[in-house]
């Protein structure tokens, strides 16, 4: 790629970024999320563990930022539902570190995934 072409490219997310409505923040949030989590688990399963840990830590600051930004007093059922979710998220993809185990994170994926798309749903309403 190009300098010119990844400058272009740059500046595309930058603006995509800056006029996306709150509901579309999210759902890119949880895009890279995903992205970070199936690079996590293809790095482990090839042994890659310094690969794996920093795709793990960037999917859990996004999961972390998804959880902090809650609004538990708006938000009701629903938000402390969410908090739940994304707690769980936290623990499997420690347990996935710990213990080498990249279904776990697959399970988190798949989860998420799920999130996504109902957010995604809700973006475009």
């Amino acid at each position: 790629m190009s300098a010119h072409t990844a400058s272009h490219s740059v500046a595309y997310k930058q603006q995509s970024i800056l006029t996306a409505t709150p509901g579309q923040l999210v759902v890119m949030l949880y895009d890279g999320c995903l992205r970070f989590l199936h690079q996590a688990a293809y790095a482990m399963r090839e042994g890659n563990v310094i690969e794996s840990n920093t795709r793990l830590q960037r999917a859990e600051a996004i999961i972390d930022e998804l959880r902090t930004t809650l609004d538990m007093e708006k938000g009701g059922v629903v938000a402390s539902r969410l908090q739940g979710i994304y707690v769980f998220s936290s623990k499997h993809l420690s347990d996935a570190r710990l213990n080498r185990k990249p279904e776990n994170i697959e399970k988190v994926s798949a989860l998420l995934s799920e999130l996504r798309d109902a957010w995604a749903q809700i973006a475009v309403a």
